[in-house]
């Protein structure tokens, strides 16, 4: 699926990469046939590409954290083309300044669905790498540091209005349909439009947000909980 002539992946790359605090973009994938295509087009783009395991998603990122060594990591979803580089810059800043172990935008949310972030240190991926024994917890990365804050020190970014009943990731075929319209009316005018350009265009185009009206916050990891098992952690 496309958005004026590029990925969904490309867009959100992009927008990751223009945030004035992230050094780089990394895109972190798994070794399944079927992901063959991001690899390929992670390298038409120059962009660095990590493969691992399908389901111990912590794994892989921790593998991929490894192998560059940073001491603060800034992990956002590729299903996020409306990821604002400002955002991105907010948390980040939030982060830093604290001095804690993870920060996010999501512990309570209030930012829209699909402008969410996460910064942590290499150190708290590491422990929650040893430590995680949930099935949930290795399938979606952070939610060992998260649901622990004996063992870390978190921080949460706000939005004042509460925004966290808007939905404007991509998991759905409908969800496309919802970017696709905010792409088409706002991305010739500037290609890295924010949140604040967004909610604009919404509040012009009230209908447009009934296209995905219908789904639910984090259902992947809703499933996960329901399915929860132990499994081995960490070597």
């Amino acid at each position: 699926m496309g958005l004026e002539g590029k990925t969904i992946l490309e867009h959100a790359v992009d927008r990751i990469s223009a945030s004035k605090k992230v050094d780089e973009a990394i895109v972190v994938t798994t070794l399944e046939r079927r992901d063959l295509a991001i690899v390929k087009k992670c390298a038409e783009l120059g962009i660095r590409v990590f493969c691992g395991s399908e389901n111990d998603v912590l794994d892989r990122f921790y593998q991929a954290a490894k192998l560059l060594e940073p001491e603060h990591i800034v992990r956002a979803l590729c299903d996020c083309p409306l990821a604002d580089p400002k955002v991105v810059d907010k948390v980040v800043e939030a982060h830093l300044k604290a001095g804690v172990d993870y920060t996010s935008n999501t512990i309570r949310p209030t930012y829209p669905d699909g402008l969410d972030l996460e910064v942590f240190t290499f150190n708290a991926l590491e422990r929650a790498w040893k430590e995680a024994g949930l099935s949930s917890e290795r399938e979606h990365v952070t939610p060992y540091i998260y649901k622990h804050p004996e063992k870390f020190r978190l921080l949460n970014v706000e939005h004042e209005p509460d925004l966290s009943s808007k939905r404007w990731t991509v998991d759905e075929e409908k969800d496309f349909e919802f970017v696709k319209r905010i792409y088409g009316g706002l991305y010739k005018k500037n290609r890295l439009f924010g949140m604040e350009e967004t909610l604009g265009f919404l509040e012009k185009n009230p209908g447009i947000e009934k296209i995905n009206r219908q789904f639910t916050r984090n259902e992947g990891y809703a499933k996960s909980l329901k399915e929860d098992h132990v499994v081995e952690g960490g070597k």
